[in-house]
């Protein structure tokens, strides 16, 4: 909008007192009318400059002031002026330069046209805070979701919709839990990302990795979401290996009022949440306090993980006569032991038909509690202590029972997870944050070791196995009396063509006619097992109420005392400055943070172990007078500084950071990063960077100690010396004369932090205002892998040295040797149509180029090719049907190796999703009601081995949004 002074044409002297009185006059009730207008409303529309399309959800806001909003589904805004005009306008919206306009005085029309960023994106704030207001080049790759995407968003909740940005990996282990991750070596637990919201690592203390949205923000609350990809250390400290999820919560002076939603769907899906937020003024009309609160609830029954295929590279297949180890069912893994594996010369010889067999184990459905539940309730005061410096006091409450997968997987039933902040800050200037995050595991369980300890509950493995075997042989207990003819070996015998106990032993007819008759084996092999499982003392079975009483126990009890529940009560504390110099020819930034973690599992997580403290009495006798847990702490610190300048007049821009982060345990680590940003012209820019990052321990890498029964999975600060490699053990006990010579041994180094460097180059252009093209190719080198390596503990008795008396298999954490490569590229498309349309698509392809023995080396667990394509409608009429919007996305996922603990490994295939939704706002009742459906043909799938196939999600949601209250 511009405003000119208009000067009237002049008409020669007035002299009469008569017109000089009514000039007087006049001037005074003009005066009373600009000093009635001095202060007033300012309102109008937010729309693309070219298109004449209105921007929904653009900031924007009177300068030097917090009072400010968000433009409307039409793009519209209002504001009250409390200052005397004329006033400026500033106005943000994400992809378009930040706009500053003159208003000499109230308005109700004000027309604000935006132009499309010639960088598209917002540059990174070097470390903390995420991305600045003010949208300017970025030489990083930055994928967004705006507060319009986010209400917008086909999928059942924004968080699933970040799976149809570029360059990102969306995984479900369970609904309230969702795996996150950025250019492969994606897992089941994200370690190489990290998630922070307004600045807060979003990390629980324990586990080391942020829980997806199962502790985050509410919906509600969420302004944007940025995923910063590749390598980012330099920017955001350890641990953000590879890439940042950055969300942004609204503030309450700029989002007020009262918002609610409700959200219902298919598998009983039940969403609530409400918000609300109000600023206060002071005498002059400056906002100087807000609050907000949030409050958020969800109930859904959890997809259900019932893969009953053999798990990858089964030693037999599925209808093997005595079972085989199913992925989802847990206890029958000790079929690949030795005592089960009647495959020997000897065993076909006395017991024909044997072979391997498996334990009877316990599907997972009858072990996890599949009703999922998330409560999430924050509040935040936020007090303007000047004009421009906000003091932020904050915190958050988060509660709930989903399904998680690691090394197994796990029920957390009963999670809760505090976190409070402080924070005071100055915009573009400086902040300070302080921050402490508590988790307490509440009734958590390790689901495949609770199927372990109910077999134990009736009897061990050895004797379940000797009791099978004694069947099979005739051998049989006084309950279960039969003729030794009718023993399941001499069965085998009789069948027509076994050949006869003669030597040589024709081994190979044998074979052929067992083979020959697998159903009548498997009938045998149903008898043995029938009678392993209820000879004395019989199995627990699922829906009795002896199994649920033995389950309850099991669950209720710490690993550390014969059961599986989970004990985790730890705690991070952080903090955190910043302050940016602002010379005349540079901006500089500096910065430093510190952290304490606390783990607490009290010995069932961490080598926190219990520990006694004793005393001598006089009469010579040890008392123990104290007994505590071993307390582990652990420091980091890290310090920052960046320096950002621009050339040619400002169509180069040169940034370099530096940062050197040192952790308690480990030397201090360097991470750099340099890029550069050059403008060929006003539609197409070049960018190019190299960054470097790093990746301490987790707590799990360092202090783990955690007996699952089959080994105990080990941290490693010193190091691991004389195991034995787990196959030349193998050799050795298979070997009848045990030579020794067999047995091959190793060390284990102490575990260092990983390293990474990426190098990259990308474009962006736009043409004619409509196509917008964002493309980038990467190149990373990586090395110190932290993975594990799985050796033997063995110790051999002193009077008969070749008798094994000690096997104790650990997996233990440790660094890769070799170096490894991983290179990708990707392409955004966005086709802007008149009318509110756009069609989008994206395409990634990430290739792991290094060939290598090393089993260190992590599982890759990224497709090579992935894309998506969309097309949306916003804000359109149909005939009389006004305020209608739509968004439809069609993804695509090549098939991948997901490789995670040997349990949970396996082939995930191709497969394909169409996500949809349908809205229509009502303006009177400021209401938007939205249909939609995650996977809406239902095409069920693994996106996690080991986890379930998801299917699909319709809902329907009801959005309330009332301004100002």
């Amino acid at each position: 909008m511009e405003f000119r002074n208009v000067s009237m044409p002049h008409h020669g002297h007035v002299s009469s007192p008569y017109l000089r009185r009514i000039s007087v006059l006049a001037l005074l009730i003009l005066g009373l009318f600009t000093s009635g207008w001095s202060q007033g409303q300012i309102s109008g529309v937010v729309q693309d400059q070219g298109t004449g399309s209105p921007l929904v959800g653009a900031r924007i806001w009177i300068e030097n002031t917090q009072i400010g909003n968000l433009t409307a589904d039409d793009g519209s805004f209002s504001l009250k002026n409390p200052k005397s005009f004329p006033v400026f306008l500033l106005v943000t919206y994400y992809g378009y330069d930040t706009l500053r306009t003159e208003v000499s005085a109230p308005t109700e029309n004000l027309t604000v046209g935006m132009t499309p960023s010639e960088m598209s994106l917002e540059t990174v704030e070097i470390i903390g805070s995420g991305f600045s207001d003010r949208k300017k080049q970025s030489a990083l790759s930055v994928e967004s979701m705006s507060i319009g995407a986010i209400k917008e968003t086909p999928a059942a909740n924004f968080y699933d919709g970040l799976g149809s940005l570029k360059e990102v990996d969306l995984n479900a282990a369970s609904i309230g839990f969702k795996v996150v991750n950025t250019r492969g070596f994606n897992s089941a637990a994200p370690v190489r990302s990290l998630q922070i919201i307004d600045g807060v690592d979003n990390q629980a203390p324990g586990l080391n990795f942020s829980l997806g949205n199962f502790l985050g923000a509410s919906e509600l609350d969420v302004e944007q979401v940025d995923l910063i990809i590749g390598a980012s250390s330099a920017y955001y400290g350890p641990n953000a290996f590879n890439g940042v999820i950055s969300m942004k919560t609204k503030s309450p002076f700029v989002h007020k009022g009262l918002s609610a939603m409700v959200k219902g769907g298919e598998r009983s899906l039940g969403e609530f949440a409400v918000r609300y937020a109000r600023p206060f003024q002071n005498k002059a009309g400056r906002d100087v306090f807000a609050f907000k609160i949030n409050a958020y609830y969800l109930r859904a029954d959890d997809w259900e993980a019932t893969n009953l295929d053999p798990v990858d590279d089964s030693r037999v297949p599925i209808d093997n006569p005595g079972g085989y180890n199913a992925v989802n069912r847990y206890g029958d893994e000790n079929g690949d032991n030795q005592r089960y594996n009647g495959t020997s010369n000897t065993d076909k010889f006395l017991n024909p038909g044997l072979g391997r067999f498996y334990r009877t184990g316990y599907e997972e459905r009858d072990l996890v509690d599949y009703d999922t539940r998330n409560l999430k309730i924050a509040g935040a005061l936020h007090f303007m202590l000047t004009p421009k410096v906000e003091l932020i006091a904050s915190s958050t409450y988060g509660n709930g029972t989903t399904v998680l997968q690691g090394d197994n997987r796990y029920s957390l039933k009963d999670i809760q997870f505090f976190q409070n902040r402080l924070e005071i800050r100055q915009e573009n200037k400086f902040f300070w944050r302080a921050y402490a995050t508590n988790e307490d595991a509440g009734n958590s369980y390790d689901a495949v070791f609770t199927a372990y300890r109910l077999q134990d509950r009736v009897k061990s493995d050895e004797q379940w196995a000797t009791d099978y075997r004694n069947f099979w042989a005739g051998a049989v207990g006084q309950d279960y009396p039969f003729p030794p003819s009718s023993a399941p070996r001499n069965q085998v015998r009789m069948l027509e063509g076994f050949p006869p106990i003669a030597f040589p032993y024709d081994f190979d007819t044998a074979d052929s006619v067992i083979r020959a008759n697998n159903a009548f084996i498997t009938t045998l092999h149903d008898s043995a097992r029938l009678y392993a499982d209820n000879f004395q003392f019989p199995r627990l079975v699922p829906g009795t109420d002896e199994f649920q009483e033995a389950f309850d126990e099991i669950t209720s009890t710490p690993l550390n005392r014969g059961g599986t529940m989970l004990v985790d009560r730890s705690a991070l504390y952080h903090t955190h400055g910043e302050y940016i110099f602002n010379p005349t020819w540079a901006k500089i930034i500096v910065g430093a943070n510190g952290r304490i973690y606390r783990p607490n599992s009290e010995g069932t997580i961490f080598s926190d172990t219990l520990t006694y403290t004793f005393d001598t009495l006089p009469d010579g006798t040890v008392q123990r007078v104290d007994s505590s847990f071993e307390r582990i702490s652990v420091w980091e610190a890290g310090i920052y500084g960046g320096i950002e300048r621009t050339f040619f007049t400002n169509r180069l821009k040169i940034n370099a950071t530096a940062r050197l982060d040192k952790n308690q345990n480990f030397n201090p680590v360097p991470s750099f990063a340099v890029s550069g940003v050059f403008n060929l012209n006003s539609d197409n820019i070049l960018r190019l960077s190299y960054a470097s990052a790093v990746r301490n321990p987790t707590l799990n890498d360092q202090y783990l100690y955690y007996d699952v029964g089959t080994a105990i999975l080990a941290g490693n600060l010193d190091g691991f010396p004389n195991l034995v490699d787990t196959a030349s053990l193998i050799r050795f006990l298979e070997d009848p004369d045990k030579d020794k010579s067999q047995l091959e041994y190793f060390d284990v180094d102490p575990v260092q932090p990983e390293r990474v460097q990426t190098f990259e180059v990308g474009y962006r252009g736009t043409f004619k205002e409509r196509f917008y093209v964002d493309a980038a190719y990467y190149l990373s080198r990586y090395r110190d892998f932290i993975g594990f390596q799985v050796g033997a503990d063995i110790e051999f008795s002193p009077v008969f040295p070749d008798i094994l008396t000690q096997v104790q298999a650990f997996r233990v954490s440790a660094n890769a040797q070799d170096i490894v490569y991983t290179q990708g590229a990707s392409v955004g498309l966005n086709y802007y149509l008149d009318g509110g349309f756009a069609i989008n698509g994206n395409y990634s392809w990430n290739k792991l180029l290094t060939s290598t023995d090393d089993p260190i080396i992590p599982a890759y667990n990224t497709p090579e090719h992935k894309f998506n394509i969309g097309v949306s409608g916003r804000d359109f009429s149909i005939g009389s049907v006004k305020h209608v919007g739509f968004n439809v996305n069609y993804k695509w996922i090549d098939g991948f190796l997901f490789e995670g603990s040997p349990q949970f490994t396996g082939m995930i295939p191709s497969y394909q999703l169409v996500d949809a939704q349908v809205n229509k706002f009502f303006p009177k009742l400021k209401s938007t009601v939205k249909v939609g459906a995650s996977n809406l043909f239902n095409r069920r799938q693994f996106q996690i081995y080991g986890g379930p196939r998801v299917g699909r999600m319709i809902y329907v949601s009801l959005l309330t949004e009332i301004s100002s209250i």
